[in-house]
């Protein structure tokens, strides 16, 4: 159960109620401007009292919200989307959507991790859990991207790699790190973007970037609350407790270095105003690639190089430091 939406609710019943006192107001010309006044201020209440701090564990449920924008919402806003299917050994992999697209005046490969909206389409695109045939695709897209010298954005949004057996049988790990190894020698510019949910090698697939992007209840991190609590405790009743301890928030990443950006979203989250979160995270995306491909081939390269060996570097110098005492 969404946490979330369950808290959403009684908001959403105030809503029904405003939009009932506006329209009889309109409808039989009766002055009701005080008690909407007042609902709405009662709303205005509420929302903050739920949504203005959050706690890790909230915000995992708001990433999971089933109404956030997903990949296609935001390919729909792109000036143009051309799909491409396939990873050429296998079949395609629904949950797995990219091709060429036009941002603004500028051409990009486009590829991101598609969820359903309901069960038949979750069921359709494996709950936005991809194949090692929809990472053989993202390497595709982005060796095509690389040659034809096209920035690559990616969207990610998984709760992490499919875990069937058929996808171990399929070299499911030797295929995430086939994306990983094309994404780090890619001579042309890289921006991820976290949408939703950034669980474990399922997401690092599509986010080794030049710019790593997060929205601000989105979440990154090695596994799922619930994988977390699984493997350390045996109890994936503990979700919320390991939430809190992986530091998944994009303003605990961003102070670790690891996140280069923070798009901030309107109060209720992503889905209260798609459309503006959708145009303010591509107006992020561009700017990033006007700075990004200003850049030389080689500085490009050796900047997204020390980028990744700077992740972590605090536990060498820490090591350091030991062994200047003893």
């Amino acid at each position: 159960m969404n946490v979330i939406v369950e808290r959403e609710k009684g908001l959403l019943e105030l809503e029904r109620r405003i939009e009932e006192l506006r329209a009889a107001t309109t409808s039989q010309s009766v002055d009701m401007s005080s008690d909407i006044r007042a609902l709405e201020e009662k709303y205005a209440q509420i929302q903050h009292e739920i949504f203005s701090s959050m706690s890790p564990w909230q915000k995992v449920h708001m990433a999971r919200h089933p109404n956030r924008p997903t990949t296609l919402d935001y390919l729909a806003q792109f000036a143009r989307f051309d799909e491409l299917h396939g990873d050429r050994h296998f079949r395609d992999d629904p949950s797995i959507v990219g091709g060429f697209a036009l941002l603004g005046t500028r051409s990009v490969m486009a590829i991101g991790e598609q969820r359903g909206r309901d069960t038949k389409e979750n069921l359709r695109r494996n709950f936005g859990m991809p194949s090692p045939e929809g990472y053989r695709k993202v390497r595709r897209l982005a060796h095509l991207a690389s040659r034809l010298g096209l920035p690559i954005v990616t969207f990610v949004d998984t709760k992490g790699a499919d875990p069937g057996i058929a996808s171990e049988e399929h070299a499911q790990s030797e295929a995430i790190a086939s994306c990983l190894y094309e994404f780090t020698q890619a001579r042309v510019p890289v921006v991820a973007v976290v949408i939703g949910e950034g669980g474990s090698g399922g997401a690092l697939a599509l986010s080794i970037a030049d710019r790593l992007i997060m929205l601000e209840h989105s979440y990154y991190s090695v596994a799922t609350p619930e994988g977390c609590a699984a493997i350390l405790w045996s109890d994936a009743g503990k979700a919320e407790e390991a939430a809190a301890r992986l530091k998944l928030t994009a303003q605990d990443l961003q102070g670790f270095g690891i996140v280069d950006e923070i798009v901030p979203e309107p109060l209720g989250g992503a889905h209260r105003d798609a459309a503006g979160s959708v145009a303010r995270v591509l107006g992020s995306v561009e700017s990033s690639l006007r700075q990004l491909s200003a850049l030389p081939t080689a500085e490009l390269l050796e900047a997204r190089y020390r980028k990744y060996r700077r992740i972590g570097a605090w536990h060498a110098e820490r090591l350091e430091a030991i062994g200047d005492n003893l």
